[in-house]
Formats: C-alpha cells, structure tokens, sequence
C-alpha cells in the first residue's frame, strides 16, 4: 500500500489506513525503530516483560545466587576516614 509522508505542525508523519491497523492489531503507544533502512513501528512492550520466566529459567539453571553475596573489603577510608556519630 503506497501512501504519502505529510506535514503535521513542524514534524513530519504518515497517515496509516484503517485495514493496516486492523491486520496488525496496533493501537495506542508504538515502538520505532529503523532496521535496514526501514522504518518498523510495532506494538510497544511492556516493561519488564518476560522478567518472569527469564526468573523461573535462572532457578532451574541454578544461576540466581547474589552477586555480591560476599561484604566487600573494607577500604582506608572505611578504616580512617570514616567516623560514626
């Protein structure tokens, strides 16, 4: 489907038809991107979206202990700069 890029106030957009949102399913925040030198616009992710099973995968995998599981040594400044009051 050919259309034209027009002006809206000092930017520039495409009107896109009803039948092309209605096939893709698009409505309300999108996301765009350039690949190839393409303009891509697709449905906007939810943040943190898949945070779940990526969760579930690091316990099955045994890859969820702390990083920093172990205090950190302590520095000069720990040791002498550092007053408590």
């Amino acid at each position: 489907m050919r259309t034209r890029i027009i002006r809206i106030g000092n930017s520039q957009g495409v009107r896109i038809p009803k039948a092309l949102l209605e096939e893709t399913g698009l409505n309300g925040e999108v996301d765009m991107t350039v690949r190839d030198g393409a303009l891509v616009i697709a449905a906007a992710g939810r943040p943190r979206e898949g945070w779940d099973e990526a969760f579930r995968d690091m316990t099955r995998n045994a890859d969820d202990a702390l990083l920093d599981a172990d205090p950190p040594l302590p520095t000069s400044f720990d040791e002498e700069s550092w007053v408590w009051e």
